[in-house]
């Protein structure tokens, strides 16, 4: 692996992290949290919820909301209406197990 100075790095991650958001909002709408949830034990809310630890964690004041809207691009109940359809009730029990396991109990 090359030799990457810190300020490289963090700017490399950080172009992936608005890729992988860019793929999750704009390409890719169509994928349920749920599925992503169940399947890869993170979703969008958690990247949103991530986001705003980490402004929190810098000592800037960021609600759950504002985290969602930060990264959402909106409010996140207008993206839900757009773009969230109803799970049944198997992909609901997988998502409870998922949440359990990866985020702590509701």
């Amino acid at each position: 692996m090359p030799q990457i100075d810190d300020q490289t790095r963090i700017e490399l991650e950080a172009a992936a992290f608005r890729t992988l958001r860019a793929h999750l909002m704009e390409k890719r709408p169509d994928v349920q949290n749920i599925d992503l949830m169940n399947l890869a034990g993170f979703c969008r809310n958690c990247l949103s919820r991530w986001y705003q630890e980490a402004a929190n964690a810098r000592g800037i004041e960021m609600t759950k909301d504002e985290g969602r809207e930060a990264f959402y691009g909106m409010p996140y109940d207008a993206w839900r209406d757009a773009h969230q359809t109803e799970a049944d009730a198997a992909k609901t029990a997988q998502f409870d197990q998922a949440f359990a396991e990866n985020v702590g109990k509701k």
